[in-house]
């Protein structure tokens, strides 16, 4: 412990409070995530009381429509919205960093190589040029709404940022000198790619990562809200609103209000986090 508030980290957060900010945010999330639904106060999936009961002592945050507590939904909401975040945002970093160091070391070599790479990036431009919320909206309705599709439809879609990002630092660090050191010492070309290059090249994609949680767990509360994403009555923060929004109109602010602001403020800290873990690992940016 005193060796991380003497670190440079600690020093540099200390004038950042929005870093402090968002890291004591998402520790709360991943604390929220582990033990959740066994701190809720009620049941997360059955009616407790009455429907569309207001903030109270009793529900702090109301009821919805089925009479369900929203504040104890709402505390086992990071266990379905994290897990779906961090696992697909895992998956996309793990092949994006793979395919960008190859597409970058072998961007310039045999034909067959440059072939290879060049196909990597023709078919990220092709993802990428559709809009992404639709993108993912047809490949979880092909393959029908459920938690897994989610995970894999946003792993899908995320591969192509990781990718360009290692890419283009990958063809920075491809030609310094301890680069061709390794492979006239004996490395093949591929070993060095990935024992020698991809470490110096993936701040980048490591720095993106928090930012890229932030963005999953925005869109998966999105396919949510337009049915397509978890099916109910799982406690996820979209699909919470989705039902919270249609009584709204009648008055009952709490049901979409409540999750909402969560969801704001889970996401925002994610990419606060985020800007700010780009400026310290690159100081050149700091002002």
């Amino acid at each position: 412990m005193s060796h991380f508030l003497d670190s440079e980290l600690w020093r540099f957060a200390r004038t950042r409070p929005s870093m402090i900010f968002g890291f004591v945010v998402i520790a709360v999330n991943l604390a929220l995530a582990l033990i959740g639904p066994l701190i809720a106060p009620f049941p997360v999936q059955a009616p407790v009381g009455a429907s569309l009961t207001p903030p109270n002592a009793t529900h702090w945050f109301g009821t919805d429509v089925s009479g369900m507590d929203i504040f104890s939904r709402v505390l086992a909401a990071p266990r379905v919205d994290l897990t779906i975040a961090l696992v697909s945002t895992a998956v996309a970093f793990a092949c994006g960093v793979a395919l960008g160091v190859l597409s970058g070391f072998f961007a310039e070599g045999t034909a067959i190589a440059r072939f290879f790479s060049g196909a990597i990036m023709r078919a990220a431009d092709i993802f990428q040029a559709f809009p992404l919320f639709v993108f993912a909206l047809a490949l979880v309705g092909f393959s029908g709404p459920s938690t897994r599709n989610v995970i894999m439809a946003l792993a899908f879609l995320n591969i192509p940022f990781f990718l360009r990002l290692t890419r283009g630092a990958v063809l920075q660090v491809r030609s310094r000198t301890f680069v061709e050191a390794a492979i006239c010492a004996g490395n093949s070309k591929l070993r060095a790619a990935f024992v020698h290059v991809m470490p110096n090249s993936i701040a980048p994609a490591l720095v993106h990562f928090s930012t890229t949680i932030g963005f999953s767990i925005l869109l998966t509360a999105g396919l949510s809200f337009v049915g397509a994403g978890v099916p109910p009555p799982t406690p996820e923060l979209g699909l919470m609103i989705k039902v919270g929004a249609q009584n709204m109109m009648t008055g009952q602010w709490w049901t979409a209000l409540m999750p909402g602001l969560v969801l704001a403020v889970t996401v925002l800290a994610f990419s606060v986090f985020g800007d700010n873990l780009r400026v310290f690992l690159d100081p050149t940016s700091r002002r």
